[in-house]
């Protein structure tokens, strides 16, 4: 069994990372991001909760997040593993989970600012079926129209360089410590997330001993 968080700023690249540790290695991946999209679209009270912050440029408050992440961990339906991403967003939450779960790894994708900021502020969301496209990577063939089912893309609300700016600012904040904690457990890997997805996905699984 595997378990691993992965963690990265805004345009990093860990959703689509994680997608492919969850593809090539029968693990489920539980993203916090995917589960607040669901809640929005879905229109519930979490979700109207989770579109004010996200319109504010604010990050959800750890409570509901560290609440909404252990529900679904204890689901139980992760017989070969799980890669965790989103979670966790303070010292607390790092080490209550470090006791109840025993990860085997913590998956850090470092990135520049600069080029996080870039790469969100090409980032397009099908308002009908939600899937994500970047206009750098992940190009529609039809410009600002979904491949999958042909609605029109739009961008997040909350993709506005000040709030990218504001999230950037508040993800270093809160992983410092974080990491910090990590490292001194030495779960830890470090890989560079500028570089292609594909030289990305490379380095994630040399690091972690993945048979690809």
């Amino acid at each position: 069994m595997r378990k691993y968080v992965i963690m990265g700023p805004q345009g990093s690249g860990k959703g689509t990372q994680a997608k492919r540790l969850r593809d090539d290695y029968d693990l489920v991946h539980i993203s916090v991001g995917d589960i607040f999209r669901w809640n929005v679209q879905s229109h519930t009270k979490l979700g109207a909760r989770i579109r004010r912050y996200v319109d504010a440029g604010e990050l959800v408050p750890d409570d509901v997040v560290g609440e909404i992440v252990l529900d679904r961990l204890n689901q139980h339906d992760w017989n070969f593993g799980f890669v965790l991403d989103g979670f966790p967003r303070s010292e607390r939450q790092a080490l209550f989970f470090l006791e109840t779960f025993d990860i085997d790894a913590v998956i850090e994708i470092q990135l520049p600012a600069a080029t996080a900021t870039e790469r969100v502020l090409g980032r397009r969301l099908c308002g009908r079926c939600g899937l994500d496209y970047n206009l750098i990577y992940h190009r529609p063939a039809r410009p600002e129209v979904c491949d999958v089912c042909g609605g029109a893309l739009e961008t997040r609300s909350d993709d506005s360089p000040q709030a990218i700016a504001a999230r950037l600012h508040a993800y270093h904040a809160q992983a410092a410590p974080i990491l910090e904690l990590f490292r001194r457990k030495e779960l830890v890997v470090t890989v560079d997330g500028g570089c292609a997805p594909d030289e990305v996905y490379r380095q994630i699984c040399q690091k972690l001993g993945l048979v690809r």
